[in-house]
């Protein structure tokens, strides 16, 4: 049995990252202005984060009107749900202490 680090998502882990997915993870969807106001961070670090979670198949982006303005919503995917659960559930795993195994105490 492997250690539950090696299923951890590379994509998710990142801090920011981690950050915007949970939010997704607790919406339906999300508009930009909201999750960047959420997150704690500029217009352009989310465009960024978001463009790799997208690349990833985690979020889905979607442009909608409002008036004469266009918003952004995004949402998470199927996928993204799914590498977030499992993602959530390693970390549980090594914080719980469980896998730690020192010799001799078994």
């Amino acid at each position: 049995m492997s250690h539950p680090r090696s299923r951890l998502d590379d994509v998710i882990h990142a801090p920011v990252r981690f950050s915007i997915v949970a939010a997704l993870a607790s919406a339906t969807e999300i508009e930009f202005r909201v999750l960047r106001d959420t997150v704690e961070i500029t217009d352009s670090a989310l465009s960024k984060q978001i463009t790799v979670l997208e690349k990833a198949g985690y979020v889905r982006v979607s442009k909608f009107s409002v008036g004469r303005r266009t918003r952004t919503s995004l949402l998470l995917t199927p996928e993204g749900r799914t590498a977030f659960e499992q993602h959530v559930r390693a970390l549980r795993e090594i914080a719980s202490g469980e896998t730690v195994r020192i010799p001799g105490t078994e």
